[in-house]
C-alpha cells in the first residue's frame, strides 16, 4: 500500500492533528493510501536522545533519524508540520514536564563538569534549535501562495496599519565587525577533511575536526566581534531614548541556537549595564544567565533572598532609566528582553511592518520602534521595505502582487545557524580552517567573547536550486531574482556557480536576474505595488525570512503558504506553512477549549502529497482525492469556514468538519471515478444533513477549561477527547473505514 508519513509535532499543530488526522485516514484509505505517523515533537526528540538509557517501557525510538534516512529515498512522502525549535528555557521546561510524568531523564546541566553531565548536555544539545529541518530537508524549497489563497486575500483583505511619512521606525545594524563584514569563503577543489582550530600564544586547540567536505563545496567562516557588538548596542540604546522610540531586538535564538542566545545576552547586559556591573558575579554564581533572558533572571531572584530583592529593584530602576522597551505582553510586563525565543526576527519584523511600523510599548499603546538586528547580512531587506512603506504607504492586499520563494536548503545548505561550527571564543588568538594537508584556507584574529562560526553549502544542492528556479520561472512565467550580493564573500562564490549552471537549462524567454538583497527587495516591492509577482531565489536564511515577510504582508499570515520540497532523490516533503507552532493558541485551548490554529497549511500540503503519490505510484484515485481536496479548500475559504478568534465561533475543529463535508461532497459529485463517488455518497449526505447537530456538538464544549494532561507531551486519550468532541462527526468518519 502507498504510504504517507504524517509528523506529530508540537503545540497548536499537534493539537490540530488529533482532530484532522482521523479525517485524513478515513479519506485517504479509500484510495489505498496508508497514513502513518512519526513523533518528531520536542518531547519525542528528548526521549529518543536517551533511548539507550531509559527504561524499556519509556523508549520510543528515533523517529527523526528514521525520517532523515527515508528522505533520501524515492519512496519518501512526508508531511511535516511546524515543530518547536527549542531555546534553552523551552528545553528545560519540556524536561521538567517529562520528569513529572515519570520519565527517568537527567536535568539539563548548565555547567557540564563530569562525564555524566557532559553526556547529558551533548544529548540535550542535539535536540536544541533547528534540530528537525536540516535532517529532513534533502531538497530545496518551493514556497508560494496557492491561487485560492491569494484570491481569498484579495476578496477578504486582512487589516494593514496606515504608514506615516513621518514614521521614525527604522532598523539598526552593525555593518562592520559583524558576521557579514568579516566573512571569508572558499570553494573546495576536491574532497577533503577540514579542521577548525584556535591558535594562541599557549598552543593550539581543536574546535572541530573530521569535517568532511566534497568537491565543489562552498565553505564559509566569519566572526562577530564582541567589543564592537557591545559598543553598537550601547549606541542604539542611547539612540532609541534620544529619539523617543521603542527599543527592540530581533534575533533567531531558536534556529541560531548557539550564536543568537549569546547575542541576546549581550543585549540584556547592554540594556542594564549598572545591574551587571554591580551584581554580575552574584547572578553568575546563582546560575542566572543573561543569555536565557531577563525573565529567567527575574524568576530566579527569589532564591537569593534579600540580595535577590536588591537586584530586582536595580533591574526595575535600569528599565526605568533606559528607553521604553517593546513588549511581548504589556499587560503582564513581558518585555522584548524577557525570553530569547519570544521575538523571532522573521515573524516579528513583518508583523511590525504590517502594523504601521509599530510595536507595543509598556503603556499598552503602539509606537514607532528602533528594530535592532545586529548582523547586517539581511537587515537591509527590512529597512528597504520600511522605507518603501514610509514613502508610499501601506500595501493593499486587494491589489498587491506576490513574492514566491525558491530556497537553497537541501543537505543542510548554508547550515542554518551552523550549530556544530559556532563557538564563543575563550582566549585571544587566531581561528583557522585547515585542510588535511595542513593548508590554512581561512583565518580570523579573535578576542575573548567573539562569536566565530562556519557553514557549508554542497555543490549538488546549488545545482538543484538553480534548476528549481528555472523550473518555477518557466511554469509561472514570472521573473526570478537570485538575491546574491557580489560584495559578500559567500555570495560571490554562489554567483559564479549560478552563472555556470544556468546554461544547463533552457532559459529562453525567461527573466532571470542576480541582485543584492536590498536591491532585490526594493525591486520586488515596487512590482508588488503594481500587482506583479516576482520569484525570490534565495539562500537558506533569506528563504526563512522571505517566506514570512511577504506572506504576512500579502495574506496576513505565513501559515497559508504552499510549501513543497522536491527531494533530490525523487521523494517529496510537504511542509504545512511557516506559521510557527503557536504557543498562545495552546494557552487559549487550555483556558477555554477553543483552538484558533488554522490548518489551511495542512490542507494544502495534503493535496500536494496526494498528487505526488498519484504521480510516483500511478494511483489515479489519489489524484482525484487531491483535486477534490483543493476544490473543498477553496470552498472553505470562500464560505469563511476557517477558524475565527473567539469562543462561540468556528474553531479549528469546526473548520476540519467543514473541510470534511466539502471534500466528501466534491468526491461524491465528481465524475472521474464512479466507484469512489459512490463510496462517498452516504457520508456526504450525512455530513450535510447533520451539519447543525455537529456544529452544536462542537460549540457546546467551548468556554470551559480543557485538560490535555501536559503541554509538551499531552496525554493521548485526554487530548483526543478534547479535540474530537462531536460524536456524530466521529461516527460519520468511522463509516468510511
Amino acid at each position: 500500500m502507498a504510504k504517507i508519513i504524517y509528523t506529530l509535532t508540537d503545540e497548536a499543530p499537534m493539537l490540530a492533528t488529533y482532530s484532522f488526522l482521523p479525517v485524513i485516514e478515513a479519506f485517504a484509505g479509500t484510495a489505498g493510501v496508508d497514513v502513518e505517523t512519526r513523533d518528531i515533537s520536542l518531547s519525542g526528540r528528548i526521549i529518543a536522545a536517551f533511548d539507550d538509557v531509559l527504561p524499556e517501557d519509556q523508549r520510543i525510538g528515533d523517529a527523526l533519524a528514521e525520517l532523515g534516512a527515508l528522505a533520501t529515498t524515492p519512496e519518501a512522502n512526508i508531511i511535516k508540520l511546524p515543530n518547536i525549535s527549542a531555546s534553552v528555557p523551552q528545553l528545560k521546561a519540556a524536561i521538567s514536564e517529562l520528569q513529572s510524568q515519570g520519565y527517568a531523564l537527567p536535568d539539563y546541566p548548565d555547567e557540564a563538569n563530569t562525564d555524566e553531565q557532559r553526556d547529558a548536555r551533548a544529548r540535550y544539545d542535539s535536540v536544541k534549535g533547528s534540530a528537525v529541518n536540516p535532517v529532513l530537508r534533502e531538497g530545496n524549497s518551493d514556497r508560494r501562495a496557492p491561487a485560492a489563497v491569494k484570491n481569498y486575500a484579495r476578496k477578504h483583505p486582512h487589516s494593514m496599519g496606515a504608514w506615516s511619512p513621518d514614521s521614525r521606525t527604522n532598523v539598526a545594524t552593525m555593518g562592520q565587525d559583524d558576521f557579514r563584514s568579516n566573512e571569508q569563503s572558499v570553494v573546495i577543489p576536491s574532497a577533503d577533511t577540514l579542521t577548525i582550530q584556535l591558535v594562541t600564544d599557549t598552543g593550539t586547540t581543536v574546535l572541530k575536526d573530521g569535517l568532511k567536505v566534497l568537491e565543489g563545496e562552498v565553505v564559509d567562516s566569519t566572526v562577530m566581534r564582541a567589543a564592537a557588538l557591545d559598543a553598537f548596542l550601547t549606541e542604539q540604546i542611547a539612540r532609541a531614548k534620544a529619539d523617543g522610540v521603542l527599543f527592540s531586538v530581533h534575533l533567531k535564538a531558536t534556529m541560531m541556537k548557539v550564536s543568537d542566545p549569546i547575542i541576546f545576552g549581550h543585549v540584556v547586559r547592554a540594556f542594564l549595564p549598572d545591574v551587571f556591573a554591580a551584581y554580575g558575579a552574584d547572578l553568575a554564581a546563582a546560575g542566572l544567565s543573561a543569555n536565557n533572558g531577563l525573565g529567567s533572571i527575574l524568576d530566579g531572584l527569589g532564591a537569593l533572598g534579600d540580595k535577590g530583592a536588591e537586584i530586582k529593584a536595580a533591574i526595575e530602576q535600569g528599565l526605568a532609566d533606559g528607553p521604553a522597551l517593546a513588549m511581548v505582553n504589556s499587560d503582564k510586563g513581558i518585555t522584548n528582553l524577557h525570553v530569547p525565543s519570544d521575538v523571532i526576527v522573521d515573524a516579528s519584523m513583518p508583523a511590525m511592518i504590517r502594523t504601521s511600523g509599530h510595536m507595543w510599548g509598556p503603556d499598552g499603546a503602539e509606537a514607532d520602534t528602533l528594530a535592532v538586528i545586529p548582523d547586517s547580512s539581511y537587515a537591509g531587506v527590512y529597512q528597504a521595505v520600511i522605507d518603501d512603506c514610509r514613502a508610499h504607504g501601506a500595501y493593499d492586499p486587494t491589489t498587491m502582487g506576490s513574492v514566491p520563494n525558491v530556497g537553497l536548503m537541501a543537505q543542510k545548505a548554508e547550515e542554518y545557524g551552523s550549530h556544530d561550527k559556532t563557538f564563543e571564543i575563550a582566549e585571544a588568538g587566531t581561528v583557522q580552517v585547515v585542510n588535511a594537508a595542513g593548508d590554512v584556507l581561512m583565518s580570523h584574529e579573535v578576542q575573548p567573547g567573539d562569536i566565530w562560526r562556519a557553514c557549508q553549502t554542497k555543490d549538488a544542492p546549488i545545482r538543484d536550486w538553480v534548476k528549481l528556479a528555472v523550473t518555477r520561472a518557466r511554469a509561472s512565467q514570472t521573473p526570478a531574482v537570485f538575491w546574491l550580493d557580489e560584495s559578500r564573500a559567500h555570495d560571490r562564490n554562489l554567483i559564479a556557480k549560478v552563472n555556470a549552471y544556468l546554461p544547463e537549462h533552457d532559459t529562453d524567454g525567461l527573466d532571470l536576474r542576480i541582485m543584492a538583497p536590498v536591491d532585490a527587495a526594493t525591486f520586488s516591492v515596487e512590482r508588488i505595488r503594481k500587482g506583479e509577482d516576482t520569484i525570490s531565489v534565495t539562500g537558506n536564511v533569506l528563504r526563512d525570512y522571505n517566506t514570512d515577510l511577504f506572506p504576512i504582508l500579502e495574506l496576513g499570515t505565513s501559515a497559508k503558504m504552499l510549501s513543497v520540497v522536491p527531494l533530490m532523490n525523487g521523494g517529496g516533503l510537504f511542509e504545512t506553512g511557516a506559521g510557527g507552532s503557536a504557543p498562545k493558541h495552546v494557552q487559549q485551548l487550555v483556558q477555554e477549549d477553543y483552538l484558533r490554529w488554522d490548518s489551511l497549511g495542512e490542507f494544502l500540503a495534503l493535496a500536494e502529497s496526494l498528487r505526488h503519490m498519484a504521480t510516483t505510484t500511478d494511483n489515479a484515485r489519489a489524484e482525484v482525492l487531491a483535486d477534490t481536496l483543493d476544490r473543498a479548500t477553496e470552498r472553505l475559504l470562500n464560505e469563511n469556514k476557517g477558524p475565527a478568534r473567539k469562543v462561540g465561533q468556528i474553531d479549528n475543529r469546526g473548520s476540519h468538519f467543514y473541510l470534511a463535508q466539502f471534500w466528501a461532497h466534491e468526491l461524491a459529485t465528481q465524475s472521474e471515478d464512479a466507484e469512489l463517488a459512490e463510496s462517498f455518497r452516504a457520508v456526504a449526505q450525512t455530513l450535510a444533513e447533520q451539519e447543525s447537530t455537529i456544529s452544536e456538538e462542537l460549540l457546546a464544549v467551548q468556554g470551559h477549561p480543557a485538560d490535555i494532561g501536559g503541554y509538551y507531551r499531552p496525554d493521548e486519550q485526554k487530548t483526543a477527547a478534547v479535540m474530537r468532541p462531536s460524536k456524530t462527526f466521529n461516527e460519520a468518519l468511522a463509516s468510511l473505514r
